[in-house]
């Protein structure tokens, strides 16, 4: 621990220190950043890139008064430090240890929580508003990237900020990357912003504005002084996109000249209405290696601080690069199928699909809900759109799924990336939601692959389908399975029979087939005869075999990786129901009606009682002579 940063325990202390110390300290701060997560992993570029901001921040600001809402959040690193949590800081995305983003629960500091992009904006003028309303003074900050600003909620939060006119401060973070290079106009836009607004010059105005006002013709003077700026900046700025919104724009300024930071910070609090600060940062800035390749160290696994490299070397086909090589194979063949990706093609592999079909891959950004919709249009015209979103942000996109994709019954395929549980990043990034979310669409096909060979075979399907699909699938690896297998479709709505028994049926989706067949061989020891079902379509269902194990055996356990509300096993006990088997035994295993904290797979897998062992806990207790069913 560095000197410095070892005397910050709230953001006071930094109102102390001298600016050239602040300096010293942001280099300490970036080497505890660096430090800790090459051990727990973590995103390190975003963070590297907004230490001297941040610090230039709460030097100005009264935090937790006033109020900092950070988009996204995993850019928060340094604002942790600052606010009294750098003890507990190795603890970072571990169990029981801090959070990944900012976090409510987690400090008073952490005004707005957030793990996905362009809220900031929204909610801090919800925090404006209510100062207003009753009567505080508290200052009002919103931080967002030059990424999440292309996102929809974004600029409709611009727009009522505009229209508003509330005190409000909006620091755009402009690195020129989401979580690779932005795409787009609205990037192309901020490319041309050079435009400078000085402080002076606005005191300059000021003084003229009161001294045209006492003078004959002054107010016509004015007027003809503003066309003259306006012709001005619209030569300098094309479209003062932001002025014409209703904003004081300042800027582009250095991101890491701690100094003008400061300044301008507090010229820019000064200002009354809503005002944009442009500033210009690097991602991954003080570390070579994420200097050099900030998307690879945007989110990153534990990695060596020397050289920068995973620790983690082994190389092995996930799911997601699975998918992908599949599309490629089945694009080759079917010149309709295209590609979208909201701002996330390394992390769904589709890079490799873009290098292969450049034209038929569309990186739209952050831009969930026009992703969908786009998708919905190219279908309607011909062609045979793939979407490849992971779970946790397509939830943003529902009404599009549901009114624009299967109200109109498009043959729109949903890859439902990083489902289930995804470790460290906790509840903002689980994906336990979309088996509820879509098996209530009507016209939707939902499948839920038990290896990487079945999701290739899934990929078919969807593809060789007239309505709507979804694939979810996990984050990493799996069982594998033969990824030589023929691209064969399966046949829809039929699951499959992987062990045949007599005393208890387990039904299992996506990644607990695994462990339901690890549990259907210690219930065996125990004298117990487990049937095992790989479910593979969770809509429409199996009905024929559900009601079939009901009357036959009487005993089922149902497991998924989902939330138990409107998942699978509501779909089982709805089959049930409907077809008046209301006294079979069932148990249904999911996630509970919570939100899940971060931690390992295998911790969260426990808590959840969807692991190995609780499936077996579920099939002695069904087993047990008192749990005998009586089936109608």
């Amino acid at each position: 621990m560095s000197e410095h940063l070892n005397r910050i325990d709230s953001p006071s202390d930094i109102k102390k220190m001298p600016v050239s110390t602040l300096r010293e300290l942001a280099e300490e701060v970036r080497e505890y950043i660096i430090a800790t997560t090459s051990t727990n992993g973590g995103h390190l570029a975003p963070n590297l890139g907004v230490v001297e901001l941040t610090i230039a921040l709460h030097r100005v600001l009264n935090s937790p008064k006033d109020k900092i809402i950070w988009d996204v959040g995993h850019q928060c690193y340094t604002h942790k430090l600052l606010t009294g949590r750098r003890e507990d800081f190795p603890s970072l995305r571990q169990h029981g240890g801090l959070s990944g983003f900012t976090s409510r629960a987690e400090s008073e500091h952490d005004a707005f929580g957030a793990g996905h992009g362009s809220t900031s904006i929204s909610a801090a003028l919800g925090f404006a508003t209510a100062r207003d309303l009753q009567g505080g003074d508290e200052r009002v900050v919103a931080v967002i990237g030059d990424g999440a600003l292309t996102g929809g909620l974004a600029l409709e939060a611009l727009n009522q900020a505009g229209e508003q006119q509330r005190d409000l401060l909006v620091v755009l973070n402009d690195n020129k990357m989401s979580i690779s290079a932005n795409v787009g106009a609205m990037s192309g836009y901020l490319a041309k912003l050079r435009a400078s607004v000085h402080p002076a010059s606005q005191r300059a105005r000021r003084d003229a504005m009161r001294i045209l006002r006492r003078m004959p013709l002054g107010d016509t003077m004015l007027g003809a002084m503003d066309r003259i700026k306006e012709s001005v900046k619209q030569l300098v700025v094309p479209g003062m996109l932001f002025e014409h919104l209703g904003f004081t724009y300042m800027g582009p300024i250095d991101g890491h000249d701690l100094p003008q930071l400061i300044e301008v910070l507090e010229h820019a609090l000064r200002l009354r209405g809503p005002v944009l600060l442009h500033v210009l940062t690097e991602k991954g800035r003080g570390y070579k290696p994420a200097e050099a390749n900030p998307a690879k160290f945007h989110g990153i696994r534990p990695f060596d601080v020397n050289n920068g490299e995973i620790n983690d070397t082994e190389e092995r086909p996930t799911y997601s690069r699975v998918f992908a090589q599949a599309l490629c194979e089945l694009a080759e063949k079917d010149e309709r199928i295209v590609v979208i990706s909201a701002a996330m093609l390394p992390g769904t592999k589709l890079n490799t699909f873009k290098e292969q079909f450049p034209d038929r891959c569309f990186d739209v950004g952050m831009t969930e809900g026009h992703a969908v919709t786009y998708a919905a249009g190219l279908a309607a015209a011909g062609l045979r759109p793939v979407v490849a979103i992971y779970s946790t942000f397509l939830q943003r996109a529902y009404d599009q799924i549901l009114h624009d994709v299967a109200l109109q019954d498009l043959p729109v395929v949903f890859g439902v990336d990083r489902a289930g549980f995804v470790g460290d990043d906790g509840p903002t990034h689980h994906g336990v939601f979309d088996l509820s979310y879509l098996r209530q669409i009507p016209n939707m096909t939902l499948m839920a692959p038990s290896n990487e060979a079945e999701l290739r075979r899934m990929l078919a399907t969807a593809l060789s389908l007239d309505g709507p699909a979804a694939i979810r699938y996990p984050r990493g690896g799996g069982p594998r399975g033969s990824l030589d297998e023929s691209l064969e479709p399966l046949t829809v709505g039929k699951a499959e029979v992987l062990r045949d028994g007599e005393d208890l049926a387990i039904l299992a989706v996506g990644t607990r087939v695994e462990a339901a067949m690890q549990a259907a061989e210690c219930l065996a020891e125990k004298g117990i005869d487990c049937e095992v079902v790989n479910v593979r379509f969770v809509k429409p269902v199996d009905e024929q075999l559900i009601t079939h194990l009901a009357g036959q055996i009487g005993r089922i356990v149902t497991v998924e990786e989902n939330a138990l509300a409107g998942g699978f096993g509501a779909a089982v006990a709805e089959v049930l129901s409907d077809s008046g088997l209301t006294n079979v035994n069932i148990v249904r295993l999911g996630v509970p009606d919570e939100f899940m904290p971060h931690g390992s797979l295998v911790k969260l897998w426990d808590e959840c009682a969807i692991d190995a062992d609780a499936i077996v806990r579920a099939g002695v207790r069904l087993c047990s002579p008192q749990n005998s069913p009586t089936v109608k």
